[in-house]
């Protein structure tokens, strides 16, 4: 059966080699990028800078008609902080906030399908790091690694916070290891050449659950071995705890 399937951050690495494998079966594609020179043939593009958080409302609501899997892939390194034109810390912005915010605007959408599916591709099952309720926006505690860690965390709890609502659609995360993803990062460029996998490796099972979702509301995948939810960077506690602070952000006043 044809499905429609919205990918963020479908013009590079595992996003792209996903909307390629659904469109050799003959999907409906829809492609979140910021680089229309990158678009993926057979797919439909829609351009959005998904750190700002009007970039993901507009791009939403271009959006028409019922979703059966949304694909989550956008994420981008900075060496140092830089702020959205919302004030948001850039990685927390594009790496955690954007995919909060497409499952929640597109959430319709995938309602209205047979079979909805939400795969949250970053890094479950990594115990290192941890949501600075303190300072989300890191701006007294800014590193690189800081900051993909924290949203890392975030993303683990989004997941736990989505599911626990009783919603149709499945969440799968998956966390699917060192890819060869494409990074320009030359240091990431060297280790990925003698210790990455390959990226139709990796997104093999991103390209099953959206043709079979899994039956369980929350799924948690660690380089094909399932995670137990019970792990603490999945506590009930601290994902009811971040889905409140994420709905009192300045930048989503006007939103909820």
């Amino acid at each position: 059966m044809r499905k429609t399937v919205v990918i963020s951050g479908g013009t590079d690495g595992m996003g792209r080699a996903t909307a390629l494998e659904r469109i050799a079966r003959g999907d409906r594609v829809i492609v979140i990028g910021s680089n229309p020179g990158k678009a993926v043939e057979g797919a439909q593009f829609l351009q959005a800078d998904l750190s700002s958080v009007k970039e993901v409302v507009r791009v939403a609501g271009e959006i028409t008609g019922p979703i059966d899997a949304l694909a989550l892939f956008a994420n981008r390194t900075q060496a140092k902080r830089v702020e959205t034109p919302e004030g948001l810390e850039y990685t927390f912005a594009l790496y955690y906030l954007s995919r909060y915010l497409l499952g929640e605007l597109l959430l319709p959408q995938l309602e209205a399908s047979p079979q909805p599916v939400i795969i949250n591709v970053a890094g479950v099952g990594t115990k290192a790091g941890r949501v600075h309720w303190d300072d989300m926006q890191l701006e007294r505690k800014y590193g690189v690694i800081t900051a993909q860690l924290q949203a890392g965390r975030a993303n683990d709890l989004l997941g736990v916070s989505f599911a626990a609502l009783g919603r149709r659609t499945r969440y799968v995360h998956y966390h699917p290891g060192f890819t060869r993803s494409g990074s320009d990062n030359p240091v990431i460029k060297l280790l990925a050449k003698f210790f990455a996998r390959e990226v139709a490796e990796s997104v093999r099972p991103v390209v099953s659950w959206i043709s079979t979702p899994p039956s369980a509301p929350l799924t948690a995948n660690d380089r094909g071995k399932d995670v137990p939810l019970s792990l603490k960077t999945l506590s009930p506690h601290d994902a009811a705890r971040l889905d409140a602070r994420t709905k009192d952000l300045a930048a989503l006043a006007d939103l909820y």
